[in-house]
């Protein structure tokens, strides 16, 4: 059975983006880039919501099988992973990617009893809604020494959790990788 993790940078206030919707966070240089190669390439499903696939699809474009090393290895990591799209009004995904029809728990019940590994959550507006469901097995809050003051959180507005810590990770470029799972 796979478990479902949610994982995200985040600035040392919580949020994933600035108030204005931008990222606002540090680009991933190169060694840090390179651990989430490895978490990409150990990822069995990728779970999407509409407007982190759309960000994401950038690793889609046949431009990126040029430039820097630890980019192309990336995107290769990205394209070879299976994703599953949450949203209502896509029509259409890219390649290894399908929209999800039906329920969101009962697709990703089905997903973890079907699959071995991990399967990732992204977008914290689709997370939230796993959270709430009880479907995620862990958190990983990549903290970066940034305080944005604002914008869009980790964690979504009146979502109430207990949980235990897992352990810290020192990694590149001052982030702190902080990990979680619900409290029994």
């Amino acid at each position: 059975m796979a478990r479902i993790v949610y994982s995200m940078l985040t600035s040392l206030d919580g949020f994933i983006e600035g108030p204005s919707g931008d990222i606002g966070l540090p680009v991933p240089e190169e060694e840090l880039h390179r651990h989430f190669n490895d978490e990409m390439r150990r990822t069995a499903i990728a779970l999407c919501g509409r407007r982190m696939y759309e960000a994401m699809r950038f690793w889609d474009s046949p431009e990126r099988e040029t430039g820097e090393e630890v980019e192309i290895d990336f995107a290769r990591a990205w394209r070879g992973t299976p994703k599953i799209v949450f949203s209502t009004t896509l029509r259409d995904v890219g390649p290894n990617a399908r929209l999800a029809g039906g329920d969101v728990e009962t697709v990703a019940n089905q997903l973890k009893s079907q699959t071995e590994g991990e399967i990732s959550v992204s977008g914290a507006d689709l997370a939230a809604h796993f959270a709430r469901a009880g479907l995620i097995d862990e958190y990983r809050l990549y903290t970066q020494p940034v305080v944005l003051g604002g914008g869009k959180p980790y964690f979504q507005s009146g979502l109430s959790l207990t949980l235990q810590p897992l352990g810290t990770q020192s990694l590149a470029q001052g982030v702190t990788l902080l990990r979680y799972a619900p409290a029994n």
